[in-house]
């Protein structure tokens, strides 16, 4: 089925005109990229040449995904804006608050029953405004926004950080916070800055044990977390065609964990024959007839170092498997070099659970080439030394896997397959252990692996892989165990080798549906209610504008040292099911950051009672007292998810300004959309120039404008005070939500 026809035809219709208007007036060759962002502007009267990473501009998405745990605060900011439905076609999927504990049924069952209020609530604003609902166990958002909604050259928003999984089909996708997500679905203009452009060439082609998950985690080893912050990643080169197109959405998918924007592939053989595949003959014919101009002009590719910010080159036939991890996505180890960082490092060299699936990794391809490691214990006669866990990425593809016998290859091996839903990868994983604190190591092929993200153990050493090397590594279960290389006892005493993989980049007979799970939006205009005394949900009410006054003497909430991601500004896991209630969430704001004075999580000096209390109970007492309070933190502060609770806990709990050394790109926005003061050191040695005990003063307000610096001034303890300046990114539009108290207040 092909959904929002009308829409697709409309768009195809005038994209090469588009483009012909746009080439004139720039008068020199585009990148793909390019053309994608020039095609979507809010006001097509306004094309001029944007300077990438400076100049903010206004688009016009196309569509709208949304996950259930940020469609709610989404969707109750949505309902305040006064719209009868949504102005571009939008879905919610039901995929985060599914607990991954016995096994897809009864963990389904469960979910149904224990987020009833919840679903029922994002099912009939679903319906009542003209949004596609997906229900529990249908499919991880991104896998369903593949296989039914993404198009090459379109563009949409996510309120999830891994939307940019539709740049496989050449979309420009990108993940943002839910206050940017109701700007696309009320028709407003959309503001982004121009991203800068990473050019990434690929030449010669997989093979053996190496994947696509390879390619984005050596990149992530080559950028770092934060080198493809305000920057779209564009590959190009021979290489391109010879990755499926869930290949391709693998490495976008991934992408996030560089900071990028999104990400990109241009259109080729692939994703037609995936479009058609997955029932969408009719857009890859569209698609087909403006091919020219999903990719980028032959000028170009010619000349490349011209038209991208930084090129980067990755030859496909000499790539290695990797290993990313612990603690960090980017800490990239080629397998040949990964059991020597293990002893190095004394790291846990028992591997001792395999997870194989996420938004990133639980395509068709994907457990076709694990189940082809699998079947190899039972073919050589090998036992699996640790538990393994799957979780496919839609109903479509279980339903598929299972007829094909994949799910039985899983299973028997002492595979539990959990439901179609990201669970442990996002922390929703009842794990059963003998020590929820003790030192161990797991292999997922999931994309994040920070502390605490997965079973809220700080000494979980989470690593990342592909689902082939991480079926490998169950079946060794050590860490040390080089697939490439090493032999594996079997029952009769042999060693053995196990075969490189191999699998089918799509079903030969072809995708069934299973029990879809798919509400088209009914459209009665009924009157939505929360009961004022859930625990689940809240309604919002706007945050107080600002007073006008600069802001004296604020206190220190907490210095945040080294990595702050918004899993340590907002936990997930258990904390899931406040998402849609702004009071109960607040409670664990901060709790996993590190204070920079004692070096502990969720212990802060709270000035009002003279002792050490947790973050969110001496916010909570400060808002009380009429404080305000500022937090302090290091590089890259809120990477990760774009979970805009992250943005709002402190909003709520009265801190007004966050000072870091930098941020990421999403959480940013997401501070400035609620009428925060996200502000960053000049010079970054000031960060240790604040004092636990200081009350701290930032002035300049008065005169905010574009470019202008604003002053921090510390008060300590003993009457001394020195200060320092600092800068900002607000432009006036941004400047005018500061002022209005959120940029919901200043429609």
């Amino acid at each position: 089925m092909v959904y929002d026809l009308t829409m697709l035809k409309t768009f195809y219709a005038s994209y090469v005109g588009k483009i012909e208007h746009i080439r004139n007036i720039l008068q020199r060759p585009m990148t793909l990229t390019e053309k994608i962002l020039y095609a979507h502007l809010y006001d097509e009267r306004k094309v001029k040449d944007y300077g990438r990473g400076e100049e903010y501009v206004n688009f016009r998405p196309d569509r709208v995904a949304m996950q259930d745990a940020t469609a709610q605060m989404a969707l109750l900011q949505f309902m305040n804006a006064g719209r009868e439905q949504v102005a571009v076609p939008s879905t919610v999927h039901c995929d985060h608050l599914i607990q991954a504990n016995k096994g897809a049924e009864e963990d389904i069952a469960t979910a149904t029953k224990t987020n009833e209020e919840v679903y029922d609530f994002l099912c009939n604003v679903s319906s009542r405004y003209d949004i596609g609902f997906w229900q529990p166990g249908a499919g991880i958002i991104h896998q369903v926004v593949l296989e039914n909604y993404a198009f090459p050259g379109g563009m949409m928003v996510g309120t999830d950080s891994h939307t940019p999984n539709a740049g496989g089909l050449g979309m420009v996708a990108i993940g943002v916070g839910g206050a940017d997500a109701v700007d696309v679905m009320t028709g407003m203009e959309w503001e982004l800055k121009m991203p800068r452009l990473i050019g990434v060439r690929l030449t010669g082609t997989l093979s053996g044990w190496v994947a696509p998950k390879d390619v984005i985690l050596k990149l992530a080893g080559i950028l770092t977390v934060k080198g493809g912050t305000n920057a779209i990643i564009e590959y190009f080169g021979p290489g391109t065609a010879s990755l499926s197109a869930t290949g391709k959405a693998t490495i976008c998918n991934m992408g996030a964990e560089v900071g990028a924007t999104t990400s990109l592939f241009p259109y080729d053989e692939r994703m037609d024959v995936y479009l058609k595949a997955t029932g969408r003959a009719e857009v890859a014919a569209m698609a087909a007839d403006v091919a020219a101009e999903l990719r980028a002009d032959e000028e170009v590719m010619a000349n490349p170092e011209k038209y991208y910010d930084r090129i980067i080159e990755i030859d496909l036939s000499a790539l290695e498997p990797y290993v990313n991890g612990p603690f960090t996505p980017d800490a990239a180890t080629p397998i040949s070099k990964f059991a020597e960082a293990v002893v190095a490092n004394n790291y846990p060299r028992k591997m001792e659970v395999g997870l194989i699936g996420s938004c990133t990794n639980s395509s068709y391809q994907d457990l076709s080439r694990a189940t082809s490691v699998a079947r190899q214990v039972k073919e050589k006669n090998l036992k699996v030394a640790s538990p393994l866990i799957v979780n496919p990425g839609s109903e479509q593809i279980r339903a598929t896997a299972d007829r094909d016998g994949m799910i039985a290859a899983f299973e028997g091996i002492g595979a539990t397959i959990m439901a179609n839903a990201c669970g442990p990868c996002i922390g929703q994983w009842k794990r059963h252990t003998d020590d929820p604190e003790r030192k161990n190591s797991i292999v997922t092929s999931f994309n994040r692996n920070f502390a605490k993200r997965v079973d809220g153990n700080p000494n979980t050493f989470a690593f990342v892989a592909s689902p082939e090397m991480t079926m490998a590594l169950t079946i060794a279960g050590d860490l040390c165990f080089n697939p490439l290389r090493d032999t594996l006892a079997n029952a009769d005493g042999e060693q053995v080798k196990l075969s490189e993989p191999v699998g089918e980049e799509l079903p030969r007979n072809g995708f069934i549906g299973g029990r879809e799970g798919y509400l088209a939006p009914g459209g009665a205009k009924t009157e939505i209610a929360v009961d004022a005394r859930s625990e689940r949900l809240q309604l919002l009410a706007p945050f107080p504008a600002w007073d006008g006054e600069e802001l004296p003497e604020m206190s220190l909430l907490i210095k945040v040292k080294g990595k702050c991601t918004t899993d340590h500004i907002s936990m997930a896991g258990p904390w899931l099911r406040f998402r849609g209630h702004l009071e109960n969430i607040s409670d664990n704001m901060l709790m996993g950051a590190v204070n920079a004075f004692n070096g502990e999580t969720n212990s802060v000096w709270n000035r009002s009672i003279h002792t050490y209390e947790t973050v969110s109970g001496t916010a909570k007492m400060y808002k009380s007292e009429g404080i305000r309070s500022i937090v302090v933190a290091e590089e890259n502060y809120g990477e990760g998810s774009s979970r805009e609770h992250a943005a709002m806990e402190p909003r709520f709990l009265n801190v007004r300004v966050i000072l870091a050394k930098s941020f990421a790109r999403i959480h940013e926005t997401n501070l400035k959309k609620q009428g925060m003061l996200a502000l960053t050191f000049i010079d970054k040695s000031d960060y240790d120039r604040i004092r636990e005990r200081d009350l701290i003063s930032v002035t300049g307000l008065k005169k905010l404008a574009p470019g202008s610096r604003l002053t921090v001034a510390l008060h300590h303890e003993d009457g001394s005070s020195e200060s320092f300046e600092v800068q900002h990114t607000y432009n006036e539009q941004q400047i005018g939500w500061f002022r209005a108290g959120s940029a919901l207040n200043a429609r």
